[in-house]
């Protein structure tokens, strides 16, 4: 019977706190990983002012977060940004203001115009959340909840 032999290694200490020290860094350094957001997370409740958002959307305002949702059809075939959807939509959600805001959408803004699918299956969705009312100054549209510089792949 043949035995393998291996040629012991010796290492120094001063190179094996050195390899601790790179681990540890490079750990430190990755990416952080997005909060994952559910769509029943989004709002605290709908008053006679509308939608109030819950501690959770008020704290990962600027983050990196994820959703996973379906894709609303897109208001022409190319375009930098859609609409995320809870339940799988026919038609494109918008409203004409903030007051008349589904709590069940989220609009996503990507890095640049793509064509677009037919989107349904489900998208996870990372980006950065933004939080507030804003009027998109191309399209007029108005939304409360962004996730903007997004990217998305089926899941």
């Amino acid at each position: 019977m043949l035995q393998k032999t291996f040629p012991t290694v010796a290492i120094s200490r001063r190179r094996l706190l050195a390899g601790i020290g790179a681990c540890a860094l490079a750990v430190a350094i990755r990416p952080a990983s997005a909060d994952e957001i559910a769509f029943d997370e989004l709002y605290a409740s709908f008053g006679v002012l509308g939608l109030t958002f819950s501690d959770k959307i008020k704290t990962l305002a600027g983050q990196a977060v994820s959703m996973t949702g379906f894709m609303a059809p897109p208001l022409k075939a190319e375009s930098n940004f859609f609409v995320l959807t809870e339940i799988p939509m026919a038609l494109c959600p918008f409203c004409s203001s903030d007051a008349d805001w589904p709590d069940d959408i989220v609009v996503v803004y990507l890095d640049r115009a793509q064509t677009f699918e037919q989107a349904n299956g489900l998208i996870r969705v990372s980006g950065t959340l933004e939080v507030g009312s804003w009027t998109d100054p191309e399209t007029g549209f108005v939304s409360l909840l962004r996730i903007v510089s997004a990217d998305f792949r089926r899941t």
